[in-house]
């Protein structure tokens, strides 16, 4: 294992939301006003048609439509990585060639959820779609939502496919996460805010983050003073994020409900917009966080 973090993707990537109209129908405009501004606010990359991005609603023709509206706002520089995670392995294979012709950098390739497969059969789910890709893979480890874990030695042995170098870590274990990182080259990316300077500390690359929707500066900032070897001033912006991580993150609302009613953007069904209260709450935890860098 090399001693240099690895970041194929950059260190700072959005998990950003999926715009729509008042109708319900896909906003290709906003979604290019978004990504252009998370991009010049410090984000390296975007993950698009994923948990946040409301993928589970949003059609075949949709996700690459986004993929291909974003990347005509952002260029060729920002990595675009798209989700195309689904519990059917040939939907999958489909949504990764789909997305690759789209203009996606790299795939983000979730458990095949609700039918909770033996670890052999997610190993072999995930070698079939890097297998069909033509760009690199990024596994989704996020077992709260899938009902299955990739367990630490089915992601050593994935991590042996020259296409799959890098995980969304949402699974929780630190330990498990650390051990991964000491023997593989995965780039670890922390799909859970509260953990992305820990998970940074023992070798992580980055983070995709929900909260980078509306504060990806702030986000950013920790990680960069902790490159800096500035680790007290990681450890105090760090700090300064969780009131309004855990607003965002932990307050029993989805995260695309809670970044939606701060960007004042409609969500699909079933999900159902913020109540008043959360959204008051949402907005002092944003605000007391804009004043903090200001």
């Amino acid at each position: 294992m090399s001693t240099e973090r690895i970041a194929p993707f950059g260190k700072a990537l959005c998990a950003m939301v999926t715009p729509f109209a008042a109708d319900g129908s896909l906003d290709l405009a906003a979604a290019r006003e978004l990504a252009a501004r998370l991009v010049t606010e410090g984000c390296d990359g975007l993950v698009l048609n994923g948990t946040t991005g409301e993928s589970p609603t949003t059609t075949d023709t949709e996700k690459a439509d986004l993929i291909r509206a974003v990347r005509e706002a952002v260029g060729t520089g920002p990595a675009i990585v798209s989700g195309v995670g689904t519990s059917d392995t040939r939907h999958t294979v489909e949504l990764a060639r789909q997305a690759e012709e789209a203009g996606a950098d790299g795939l983000l390739v979730v458990t095949p959820y609700y039918s909770r497969p033996p670890q052999a059969a997610v190993e072999a789910h995930f070698l079939r779609v890097a297998d069909a890709a033509g760009v690199p893979v990024m596994l989704y480890d996020i077992p709260g939502r899938t009902g299955t874990r990739i367990e630490p030695e089915t992601m050593i042995r994935l991590a042996a496919h020259p296409r799959i170098v890098a995980v969304k870590d949402c699974a929780y274990d630190l330990l498990g996460s650390a051990k991964v990182i000491a023997r593989t080259s995965l780039a670890y990316y922390s799909g859970s805010e509260e953990l992305n300077l820990p998970l940074y500390a023992v070798g992580g690359s980055g983070f995709v983050s929900t909260v980078a929707n509306v504060a990806p500066r702030a986000m950013r900032a920790v990680l960069d003073a902790f490159d800096k070897g500035d680790t007290v001033e990681a450890g105090r912006l760090n700090a300064l994020t969780l009131p309004l991580v855990e607003r965002a993150m932990a307050s029993g609302l989805p995260g695309t409900v809670t970044m939606k009613a701060l960007l004042g953007m409609p969500v699909r069904e079933p999900l159902q917009p913020a109540d008043r209260e959360a959204v008051d709450g949402l907005r002092a935890a944003y605000e007391e966080l804009v004043q903090s860098y200001t």
